[in-house]
Order: structure tokens, then sequence, then C-alpha cells
């Protein structure tokens, strides 16, 4: 069974700086297609950021510049560095892994920017 758990959401300030971590247990980040979701009062779930087996990370342009995705392989962990945080970027966040073909969800772990 594929687990994922978030860490590392908080209240800051706008321009502050947060990292969100996932532990990953059940299978491995390096041999997965790994990302980050949010999803903020009223909207709908969307993509922050995705870091394939191979290839190029991708990013919402609304992070890009400001937000970086990684994996620590030996921590079998998914980082979210976020920086030049905006009250915008406020939404509870979710980890999320795809593992032969199915999709896996963390619980999920709120961030809170305020103005």
């Amino acid at each position: 069974q594929v687990q994922l758990v978030e860490s590392g959401g908080g209240l800051v300030q706008a321009g502050g700086s947060l990292r969100l971590s996932c532990a990953a247990s059940g299978s491995t980040v390096s041999g997965n297609v790994m990302g980050w979701f949010r999803q903020a009062p009223g909207k709908q779930r969307e993509l922050v950021a995705i870091i394939p087996t191979g290839g190029v990370t991708n990013y919402a342009d609304s992070v890009k510049g400001r937000f970086t995705i990684s994996r620590d392989n030996a921590r079998n962990t998914v980082y979210l560095q976020m920086n030049s945080l905006k009250p915008e970027d406020t939404a509870v966040y979710y980890c999320y892994g795809q593992v032969l073909s199915r999709n896996y969800w963390g619980q999920g772990t709120q961030v809170t920017v305020s103005s």
C-alpha cells in the first residue's frame, strides 16, 4: 500500500518561505511521477509542480520562478520549496504520486500566507 505523508505547512507572511515535505512508503519516489497540487477554498484542485521519473520538471505559471520541486531518493521524500510567497498561494497542498498507473494522494497540509 502506497502512503504519502506531507509536512511543513503553516502560517507565513507574504514574501516569506516554506518547505513542504512528502514522505513516501510502499513505493519509491525515484521510480514514479511525483508532484504537488493545491486547493484553495471554493476552487478546484490545481497542479503546482510535477517531477517525472526522467526529464524536465513542470510548474504552474503562477509559481514559476518561486517554487522548486525536488526529490531525495535516499530519504524517499519529495520536497516543495516555496519562496516569495503571496496571499494567493494560500491553500491546502497535497502530495501526489502515480504508481503503476494508479493515483495516490497525501492527506494535505495547510499553507496560509498573510498580507
